[in-house]
């Protein structure tokens, strides 16, 4: 049974770009449909029960089905057919993956309290809260250039689109986050030249991320004035 996949998106979500890695590494088609979160269509709203992308809507030709929550979204393309595998095939590090797949998502909490701090102090608890927890990240990492090593995994595909809020923020301010973490860098580095990670945004990224910025009158942008 073949099915056809369709992506809907938002073009700064993080954990959009993180199910696009994943269908590019695997090879597996999909259409993509970015929407607006402030303006949230009814169709939308009718497949998403937490108004939230991604959402992976799967046709066969049983009808369609939607999926919601990019990690679910991310296994089900995992065990979809192909050659590349994402996980490790023994259930033990399977199962440390995913605990580091959450460990990711609790960084994007801190990195939004980053973005959208408005004060030096709540700036300064998150990026105290972002150093620690990347500090953790230097401790588990091996060799690389991955997070397993040699083969990209599904760790990876959470961690590239975190680095990429950094390409940014980088620009604005000295904020330190990745001093003392020399693995951490060399992974993010590796990763930002990844085609999947490359082409999982827009050309027009960091242009809607620094107006994300204004909006949110960031601290961020006061750092860089």
């Amino acid at each position: 049974m073949t099915a056809s996949l369709k992506l809907i998106s938002h073009k700064l979500c993080p954990y959009v770009q993180r199910a696009v890695i994943a269908l590019k590494e695997k090879g597996v088609p999909f259409e993509r449909v970015d929407i607006d979160l402030a303006n949230k269509p009814d169709w939308f709203l009718k497949i998403s029960p937490l108004g939230k992308v991604p959402v992976l809507v799967v046709t066969t030709d049983k009808g369609e089905v939607a999926l919601f929550e990019s990690n679910v979204i991310c296994e089900y393309i995992e065990e979809t057919p192909g050659v590349t595998k994402l996980h490790p095939a023994d259930a033990l590090e399977r199962a440390e993956h995913r605990a580091w797949m959450e460990f990711g998502s609790a960084i994007l909490g801190d990195l939004w309290g980053l973005e959208t701090a408005t004060d030096p102090a709540a700036f300064e608890g998150k990026r105290q809260a972002l150093a620690a927890k990347f500090a953790r990240m230097e401790a588990a990492l091996g060799p690389g250039p991955y997070f397993a090593g040699a083969t990209l995994s599904l760790v990876d595909a959470v961690f590239a689109p975190v680095f990429r809020y950094f390409d940014l923020f980088d620009e604005l301010t000295d904020h330190g986050i990745f001093r003392d973490v020399p693995k951490v860098r060399a992974w993010r580095a590796d990763l930002a030249q990844r085609p999947s990670v490359r082409t999982a945004v827009g050309a027009d990224y960091a242009q809607l991320l620094r107006a994300f910025l204004v909006r949110h009158d960031a601290h961020l942008l006061k750092l860089a004035a």
